[in-house]
């Protein structure tokens, strides 16, 4: 809602715009007032509703018109004023002064003001004031309302501004058709979500409990058991199926907002939009979808404890057959509040567990979304909102990790969440392998990757549940994936796939990993369509020796077409959650330090002593990178050295 409010007081010569500014401001009437008075500034504290307000008086003279042009231009809100002793500047309103605005280009909602009404005895005549004013709001749209007053009694004269503010802050026309009498249908559409998601039972009426929580987010307050009898008993009365089971329908929701707007408390129906997310235009804004959220680099996004219980009482709400799975009409009515399904152009629901008719599984619903928060926590945020999640802030339904680096320090991961991405030649069996950790049937046609591809499951790890994302990619887009250290950053293991019965498949990935820089991430090979003839892979050394080289373990043999996966999905689990036990080349890095480190004491015992040897020894390991990941302290390294290189191997 916007911060501050600009009024603009125009109308004919002698009419009393500046008295009515004047009587405003001094709460009392001035006789004799300047031609056009200063604008004034009302501080926020002292306005309902809690905006800065600007007031602008002007004249309507040859030489006010440039200035009168910039403030109409400048205005969120215009007075027109006329004196009710003075027909000729009423009339002069619908021929002059509506089409002058729009000739401007100008399209801000105005009120009517009948100034001098002390010259009628004071009094408001309301059915007077209706016949004059109705045909001229049928006319033009911007007409918001009509006000009577006097500013010599003083009378209704602060009513003028809290009309001009409200038409601001609370406007009709993106609300209600003045013409037809009806909501329009943004505002309907708008309102009908906001019904959807305060009905937590998903019965299709609000009753008690749900109307009082509705109350309590919008306006903080509970609605008394007699005021609720007697909305339910006004709807029973004029709106036909508004009330079912003691309870408010949509027809009847939307039945009292329909009064509250024809009633000019459009306060009301704007408190509600705006409490959902709503802005002026009647879409949900940017800031309300995506509050601030920020993520540190080398680190990742999961769904807290908060996030997964309001995705599974979701689900379960909408699992109307309790056959513990959402079918296609299930998941249409669950994304009904939002744009549609997030993953429409992801193959869903093949990329996560299903059960034989297709429909996702609470196994594969939350996996989903781990998946997606992971790789994209934006989407996750936005459909937070679109779905009705209930606490504010609505980022407590996501939490961060602690940076890569610090769980491969300290050896050990403490995410929930692991990014595993799969690279091999096209047809070495990475679609399988994906498929199959998605519980889906083996396919014998084979369809090369042509894009990214991602599945999701949940992996038990002695009885703790971790969610393991496994991404290919197809050839044209592996080298772009790989040769930027932004997207391999991302992955806390990687699996080189390889064909065991294709002489050939072996080198691709060994010639893979030469060509770019990824050996820091933890890393698994595994040998597919193990159920066919082992071949000798042309390679100057083989995939097991090769993998001894790097002090990795040998390669996992799988073959997906007879089910035999070796449990390398939780091999892939274990490798993540301890990322030191596969960095290649793990083993040869500490004897490379352990030799470097000798070499250190036999030139320093050349020079003069053990104890010159031990400092420049210490000296060159404590540095930044001087003993590998993390430095050496003076205890490490001497461990080291009383047990004859082996202590303190982690640190190198």
């Amino acid at each position: 809602m916007r911060r501050d409010v600009r009024i603009l007081l125009v109308g004919d010569e002698g009419v009393g715009k500046s008295t009515i500014v004047t009587s405003l401001i001094k709460e009392s009437f001035v006789p004799r007032v300047q031609h056009v008075v200063p604008e004034v500034t009302i501080p926020p504290e002292v306005t309902p509703e809690n905006v800065t307000t600007y007031i602008v008086d002007s004249g309507c003279g040859p030489n006010d018109q440039h200035h009168l042009e910039s403030e109409i231009r400048k205005a969120h809100v215009i007075c027109v004023v006329y004196a009710i002793d003075n027909p000729n500047s009423f009339d002069r309103i619908p021929t002059y002064w509506l089409p002058y605005f729009r000739q401007l280009g100008v399209n801000v909602p105005v009120i009517l003001v009948g100034n001098k009404i002390d010259l009628r005895g004071g009094e408001v005549t309301n059915e007077a004031l209706e016949d004059e004013i109705i045909p001229i709001m049928n006319e033009f749209k911007e007409v918001e309302t009509c006000v009577e007053c006097s500013a010599k009694l003083p009378l209704n004269v602060s009513e003028v501004f809290y009309f001009a503010q409200k038409a601001v802050l609370h406007p009709t026309a993106p609300l209600y058709d003045s013409r037809e009498h009806v909501l329009k249908k943004e505002c309907v559409a708008a309102l009908r979500r906001i019904f959807k998601l305060c009905d937590t039972n998903k019965d299709g009426v609000l009753d008690a409990a749900e109307l009082n929580e509705f109350q309590r987010k919008c306006f903080d307050t509970p609605l008394q058991a007699q005021e609720l009898e007697g909305i339910k008993e006004m709807v029973r009365q004029h709106a036909e199926g508004g009330v079912r089971d003691n309870g408010l329908t949509e027809a009847g929701f939307l039945y009292l907002h329909t009064i509250f707007i024809q009633r000019g408390r459009l306060e009301t129906t704007w408190t509600v939009l705006r409490k959902f997310g709503y802005g002026e235009d009647l879409r949900l804004t940017e800031s309300f979808l995506y509050p601030k959220f920020d993520v540190p680099h080398d680190c990742s996004v999961e769904l807290s404890p908060l996030g997964y219980q309001f995705l599974t009482v979701l689900f379960e709400n909408h699992d109307k057959d309790q056959d513990g799975a959402l079918n296609k009409e299930e998941l249409e009515e669950l994304f009904s509040t939002s744009p549609g399904n997030p993953w429409a152009g992801q193959k869903f629901p093949d990329t996560t567990v299903s059960d034989d008719t297709g429909a996702v599984t609470l196994q594969g619903w939350l996996a989903q979304w781990s998946m997606t928060t992971l790789l994209d926590h934006r989407t996750t945020l936005a459909y937070l909102a679109y779905l009705g999640y209930p606490d504010e802030p609505r980022t407590s339904a996501l939490q961060v990790t602690r940076p890569r680096k610090v769980d491969r320090r300290k050896g050990k991961s403490t995410r929930n969440v692991f990014l595993c991405y799969v690279c091999g030649a096209a047809g070495s069996g990475k679609t399988s392998l994906l498929r199959a950790f998605a519980g889906k049937p083996f396919s014998q046609v084979y369809e090369p990757t042509k894009k990214m591809n991602s599945v999701v499951n949940s992996v038990d790890i002695d009885g703790s549940e971790k969610y393991l994302v496994l991404q290919e990619f197809g050839s044209r887009y592996e080298a772009e994936m790989l040769r930027n250290p932004k997207k391999t950053d991302l992955a806390d293991v990687i699996v080189y796939v390889y064909d065991s019965s294709d002489t050939n498949s072996f080198s691709y990935i060994s010639n893979l990993r030469q060509q770019y820089s990824l050996d820091h991430i933890p890393t698994l090979f595994v040998a597919t369509k193990s159920d066919l003839d082992l071949a000798l892979q042309r390679h100057e050394v083989q995939p097991d020796v090769y993998c001894r080289r790097l002090s990795l373990q040998a390669p996992i043999a799988v073959s997906v077409k007879t089910g035999q996966t070796a449990d390398v999905f939780h091999a892939i689990c274990r490798v993540a959650m301890n990322p030191n036990s596969a960095i290649p080349g793990g083993a040869d890095r500490a004897l490379s330090a352990a030799a470097r480190l000798r070499t250190y004491i036999t030139i320093a015992s050349m020079m003069g002593g053990l104890s010159a040897g031990l400092y420049l020894v210490y000296r060159t390991f404590a540095r930044p990178g001087g003993g590998g990941q993390g430095g050496w302290t003076a205890a490490s390294w001497l461990a080291w050295l009383i047990g004859g290189g082996t202590a303190g191997r982690r640190e190198l």
